[in-house]
């Protein structure tokens, strides 16, 4: 273990004086993506700050919405669209860590596909991961965008994720995926080569963040920071050594170790995966400068967008979806340190 570098200042926490707090995964899958937890839980990012992170896999990210708007889960990590939907029905919640900078849904089809542009998928079927994924909010915009009823002239589908998907490709039962980057890598990892189209119009939109309630926000402030520190201390480390970011991923999460597969295999393919997410992690996909940063810019642009293409019917200002409070607080370790130590890690 060389990371003396990053654990100076911590005080280890007795294990039983830990507080788990479970934390709202929006897709069933735990992939590569959730590499960050993993590390900060192998390295004691977490426990150092007296918490137990427990991933929820949950159907989407209207679901993680839901529960935290409830009270069941005191954070989640999902797609900001489900959140300016609900926002205007009085669920005071927002983003205080924006985790994926630049949009990771989008539009694939198969490599072979005479589908050239979203246009050509009128009357087509299109794979989502659930009904309750930020993929059908997605879609239908693009829907709307290219001058088509939702409700009539695209078929959302269920096509569920990785492998099931791949699957339903191949024997054309669907057309084209409105999935999300790591879920596209995990159908390539399943032997279907994909082509993404141009969806221009939502590229430069900010995707998932960490969401809790004001009230959690003003009562647990200390609990928040650590929770999102712990996470962008370990989005750093997997960026610098996604092989070892994987490696500690199955060994803090075994489930997500694939099976009929040798290591070497299993290891190169979620490097793909972690790598197609890590393209948004990085600040500059928002133009930020520090981890979790929210542009108040981007996201009042994208509620524009929804506002005027219908997935919203009322206004949401930005200021009421995000917030950069903790932002400060969160950013207070030293990044560069723990990218040099990721890298000597073995």
């Amino acid at each position: 273990m060389v990371l003396a570098a990053a654990f100076a200042g911590a005080v280890p926490v007795p294990a039983e004086a830990e507080t788990l707090v479970k934390v709202g995964w929006c897709a069933r899958t735990v992939s590569a993506a959730a590499a960050p937890f993993a590390i900060a839980t192998k390295l004691g990012w977490f426990a150092k700050d007296g918490l137990k992170i427990e991933l929820a896999p949950l159907p989407g990210s209207t679901d993680c919405v839901k529960l935290v708007a409830t009270g069941d889960l005191p954070y989640s990590l999902p797609s900001v669209e489900p959140l300016a939907i609900i926002r205007p029905q009085g669920v005071k919640a927002k983003v205080f860590y924006t985790a994926y900078q630049g949009n990771i849904y989008g539009i694939a089809v198969p490599e072979e596909s005479p589908v050239k542009s979203f246009a050509d998928l009128k009357g087509k079927n299109i794979g989502l991961i659930s009904m309750a994924s930020g993929g059908l909010i997605i879609a239908r915009a693009l829907a709307a965008t290219n001058g088509m009823d939702p409700d009539k002239d695209v078929n959302l589908v269920v096509a569920g994720e990785g492998a099931q998907t791949a699957a339903l490709l191949r024997s054309k039962q669907v057309d084209a995926l409105s999935q999300f980057d790591t879920q596209y890598a995990m159908v390539e990892n399943a032997g279907v080569k994909l082509r993404m189209l141009d969806t221009k119009d939502i590229d430069r939109y900010p995707s998932n963040g960490f969401i809790a309630l004001e009230a959690t926000l003003q009562k647990r402030r200390p609990e928040a920071v650590a929770l999102a520190q712990g996470y962008a201390r370990g989005t750093v480390f997997a960026m610098a050594n996604p092989e070892a970011a994987v490696r500690i991923l199955y060994e803090v999460f075994p489930q997500t170790k694939p099976t009929g597969k040798d290591e070497a295999t299993a290891i190169r393919d979620d490097v793909k995966t972690l790598e197609a997410r890590a393209r948004n992690w990085r600040l500059e996909r928002g133009g930020v400068t520090r981890w979790g940063e929210s542009s108040v810019e981007n996201y009042a642009a994208y509620a524009e967008f929804m506002l005027k293409w219908g997935v919203i019917k009322e206004k949401v200002a930005a200021t009421d979806l995000v917030t950069n409070d903790l932002v400060g607080d969160i950013n207070k370790f030293d990044a560069a340190a723990i990218a040099a130590e990721a890298k000597a890690y073995r």
